[in-house]
This record gives C-alpha cells, structure tokens and sequence, in this order.
C-alpha cells in the first residue's frame, strides 16, 4: 500500500516538473491557458455589450460598442503582463530592459502621439457625449462643410454617411477640437421637392389639389409636406411640391416614379385652356 503511495506521489511529482513555469513544456501549456481565459473574458465581454445593446433606450449603442473595444484592449494587455510575470525567463527579460523602458516610452510617445491623441479623444466623447450614434453632425473636412449621419464612434475615429452615400472618417481628435453641429432634431436629409411649371392660365387650387393627391398616393399621407404656388411671370406659373421620402437608400428611384405618377396624372386631368402641358423636375 505504501509502495502504491509512492508510485502516486513520484507520478505527481514528475507532472508538475513539466508545468512548471520555467521549463519550455510549461510555459507553452500557460501559454495557451492564459489564451484561453483571454479568449473567454473577451466573448463574455461581447455577450454582455449585445445583451445591454439589446436594450433599447437604456444605453448609449456608440458609448457601449467605445466600452466593448477598449475593455478588450485592457483585458489582453492584462493577460500579456500576469504572462510575463509568471514565466521567469520573461520576467528577467523585462527587468533588463527596463532601464531602456523610459527612452522607449518617450520615442513611442512621441511617434504615437496622433493615435494617443484620438484614443484619448475618443474617451472624452464617450464620457461627455455631445453626439450619439444616428445624430446628423454638420462638420468641418479638408473639401469643406459636410453633413452625415454618425455611423460608428470607435477607438480612434468617427465615421459619418452623407446623404449621397459617401463615408467621412474623421479622427476623433479631430472631431473634439472643431466645432460641430447636431442638426439631429431640424435636418432632414430625405427631404426633396418637385417642381410644377404650368400654363399662366391654369386654376392654382386644382394644380396644387391634384399634386397633392397624387403624391400621397406614391409617398402617402405622411410624406407630403404640402403645394405651394412659389412664382407667376408672363410665361407660366411655378409649384412647389415638398415631400418626404421613406429613406436616403431609395431617395432617387422614388422621386422618379413620384415624377413619372404626377405626368400621368395631370395628363388624365383638365386643367383647363392650356397652350403647354405642365412640366415636373
């Protein structure tokens, strides 16, 4: 029985020789159970940001999704020190190279001060967050002023979608420093018109009755904003139809029908003496 014992207790033994942090065998088999754990906190991490981002009207999607992305900078960088901490031959590593660490960290400094400056940035906008995600910002780039939708706010940038589908990428320190303007509340980037041109001689109320009507048809009630009579010379009177398309994505090709639909309709109807058919653009 005691012989058993010792069979047992020398098994043990020679185990735990080969996990020991300082032979190769161990720091691999560490190796890769501090990738996992890593691995692990970074999916429970995720499914903790889904399930608050789930959430409507709780929290912010661009402060959570900031939140998601440097935790999990933080906890790999976490997982690199305890790493090099356990493992000796990399903790004597370390410790010769600290005295190099300092002349380091100042050329790294200097060489990264663009990207510490938007990382730093960007912490400031998730902290004190004058935008969120889906707010019309109106923004100062290179080619101009440009207006777009906030798509994303991550570590470094912040990207916008105009109205014409173009992406803006702006740095966040960049966006911190300029003055920016959220239209969220008055912008409406889907709104458009069209303009009626008819005969000088037309009735106004049947113009403006009959545009309307075949404008809620297309867009529905909701979508027009109404018919105006905007201009009368000694050619012809001018309309104005302001509607509201249904999305940015379908802006055109619903304008084009909502032009073809009113051709039709004012062609169906009298109009009254007309020397010209009514023109639409």
């Amino acid at each position: 029985m005691d012989g058993g014992v010792e069979v047992l207790k020398v098994g043990e033994h020679d185990v735990l020789s080969f996990l020991r942090p300082d032979t190769l065998v161990g720091a691999l088999v560490y190796l890769g159970v501090f990738i996992l754990i890593g691995l692990i906190l970074s999916r429970l991490l995720r499914a903790t940001v889904h399930a608050a981002m789930t959430r409507e009207g709780r929290i912010d999607r661009g402060g959570i999704g900031f939140v998601q992305q440097l935790g999990t900078a933080l906890i790999w960088v976490m997982i690199v020190i305890l790493y090099a901490h356990l493992i000796p031959v990399l903790r004597a590593l370390g410790t010769a190279m600290l005295a190099g660490a300092g002349v380091a960290s100042v050329v790294i400094g200097l060489a990264a001060q663009s990207t510490l400056g938007n990382l730093v940035a960007g912490i400031s906008i998730t902290i004190y967050r004058p935008f969120r995600l889906g707010d019309v910002l109106q923004v100062t780039t290179p080619t101009g002023t440009e207006i777009g939708v906030v798509e994303w706010i991550s570590l470094g940038y912040t990207t916008l979608r105009t109205a014409d589908a173009r992406l803006v990428v702006l740095p966040n320190s960049v966006v911190a420093n300029q003055v920016n303007l959220n239209l969220s509340k008055t912008y409406q980037p889907a709104q458009t018109s069209v303009t009626i041109r008819c005969a000088r001689s037309v009735n106004a109320d049947k113009v403006v009755t009959l545009a309307t009507a075949g404008a809620t048809e297309i867009l529905g009630a909701q979508g027009v904003a109404g018919c105006y009579l905007t201009k009368i010379d000694a050619t012809g009177a001018v309309f104005d139809l302001r509607v509201q398309m249904p999305d940015l994505a379908t802006r055109e090709s619903t304008r084009a029908r909502l032009l073809a639909h009113l051709a039709e309709r004012f062609a169906q109807a009298d109009l009254g003496a007309a020397p010209e058919p009514p023109t639409f653009s």
